[in-house]
């Protein structure tokens, strides 16, 4: 088998494998497709038979690109889709091709990419790398041109930010966990009578106005009125997922995984008393968001 067949043949082997890297790093499954392809590309210049764990330098080609692509990104301004989009956009489960990015999002986990991108391009390699593919510090250390225990601590500076930690006792923090999944679950299903027994006979719901349609109220109270708003608006609620806002329990809506809001929330007595809708892009940038794994479960 000539090199080039023999390349062929690792690359094909690792192709699935690549593109997984690619995508948690890029969060984009046509970037990751971008990635993927580059990587073959320079592989197919680079390669001979002298390489010797072809997987790893598969691996050290792909997370290069993703790292100079992340790098790149971070120099541009993030273009905000039009929140009135939401509502058109069929939900995960009705997409039927593994391959299509909804679907890729939603298995990877909305929130998980939604505080990915908050970390530096360094940290989001080292941490997607070591704890979600096993690679040795030894080899993300090149990758990211630092010492292995510079790589190291980058990895668990990113682990520390995307595992958040709370206040709140374990009990009380599963109890709260539950009226939000009760929330969100009754929001997808359509279910009026079930989002008012979540809400507060007094909640109040307050929102800027990139987050809310022209014609809503920036202020609205009363569990009735909430309801019915939260069910015209009933689209956002399949790209939404619950998140942790500065230790909080809170609610972030990431279409495909690119932040668009979050929701604020208040809990007392297993009910929302409040709801607080972030939809400005520099509001969103200076929230501290973190996966609301209790970090004592």
């Amino acid at each position: 088998m000539d090199t080039q067949a023999e390349l062929a043949a690792h690359f094909d082997h690792s192709r699935k494998r690549l593109r997984n890297i690619a995508y948690r790093m890029l969060g984009s499954a046509d970037e990751a497709d971008d990635a993927t392809q580059e990587a073959w590309l320079r592989a197919s210049a680079a390669y001979t038979s002298a390489v010797g764990n072809v997987q790893a330098w598969l691996t050290t080609i792909v997370a290069r690109i993703c790292l100079d692509m992340l790098r790149s990104r971070q120099r541009r301004k993030e273009d905000y889709t039009d929140l009135g989009e939401l509502d058109q956009l069929a939900p995960p489960s009705d997409v039927a091709d593994p391959e299509d990015e909804a679907v890729l999002a939603d298995s990877v986990g909305l929130a998980l990419l939604v505080v990915l991108d908050t970390l530096t391009p360094a940290e989001r390699v080292a941490f997607v790398l070591h704890d979600l593919f096993a690679v040795p510090f030894g080899e993300i250390a090149g990758i990211v041109e630092r010492t292995p225990s510079a790589a190291k601590k980058l990895a668990s500076r990113a682990r520390q930010r995307v595992h958040g930690n709370t206040g709140v006792p374990p009990a009380d923090f599963a109890r709260r966990r539950k009226v939000v999944e009760a929330f969100l679950a009754a929001s997808r299903a359509g279910d009026l009578e079930a989002l008012m027994a979540v809400l507060a006979p007094d909640v109040v719901r307050r929102g800027d106005r990139v987050a809310l349609p022209a014609q809503e109220e920036l202020e609205v109270r009363g569990a009735r009125r909430i309801a019915e708003e939260t069910l015209t608006n009933s689209g956002r609620a399949h790209f939404a997922e619950p998140i942790l806002v500065g230790g909080e329990l809170g609610i972030v809506v990431a279409p495909r995984g690119r932040l668009r809001l979050v929701l604020l929330l208040g809990i007392d007595d297993d009910r929302i008393t409040s709801v607080e809708v972030i939809g400005e892009p520099d509001r969103l940038r200076e929230l501290d968001l973190a996966l609301p794994g209790h970090p004592d479960s």
